[in-house]
């Protein structure tokens, strides 16, 4: 592809984010439009400046539709240790729920949210991949084990089944 420039790049990848059905990494992007890595992030975050649905996930950047399906979404409270993790993912998924983020509250930072965004089994695989490929902590190991989850589901009926799975396993914090 020929070098655009800035505002004519962002429109591009921009567009092209729109027509992708799986997230597309910033290393892809600066490859398709022959730029930096770092150019990338930078129109990424201009284009969310100007209102683009653009979320940032751990495997790449997705435009978020308006259209199709709505989704029920709720917050629940967890508390595990990070060994915990893969099955806590591998439960929700595995009963239909998408593990949208990961808050905790930091006692100098104050709210923490990460986007998660993991559907199926491949999601998990390849979240738990790039935390072990890069040694970062998991978010929970900061507040010992407490987090929080956004979670959504297409139905009230699959979300109610994969929080009731997680609350057999003693993930789930109620009180």
């Amino acid at each position: 592809m020929k070098k655009l420039k800035g505002g004519d790049r962002r429109d591009w990848i921009f567009s092209y984010l729109k027509q992708q059905q799986a997230p597309v990494t910033g290393t892809e992007l600066a490859k398709l439009t022959n730029v930096s890595r770092q150019v990338i992030v930078n129109d990424i975050t201009l284009l969310k400046a100007m209102n683009a649905s653009i979320m940032s996930t751990s495997q790449g950047y997705i435009v978020l539709s308006d259209e199709g399906t709505s989704y029920i979404q709720r917050r629940v409270a967890c508390n595990h240790q990070s060994i915990h993790s893969e099955d806590e993912l591998l439960t929700l998924v595995d009963a239909g729920v998408t593990v949208e983020n990961v808050t905790i509250e930091h006692p100098v930072y104050g709210e923490i949210t990460s986007s998660i965004m993991v559907a199926n089994r491949h999601d998990v695989e390849m979240f738990l991949k790039k935390v072990r490929d890069t040694e970062a902590p998991f978010l929970l190991e900061l507040t010992a084990g407490i987090h929080l989850h956004l979670l959504s589901a297409p139905t009230e009926e699959i979300l109610n089944r994969g929080i009731s799975a997680i609350r057999e396993k003693g993930y789930l914090m109620e009180g």
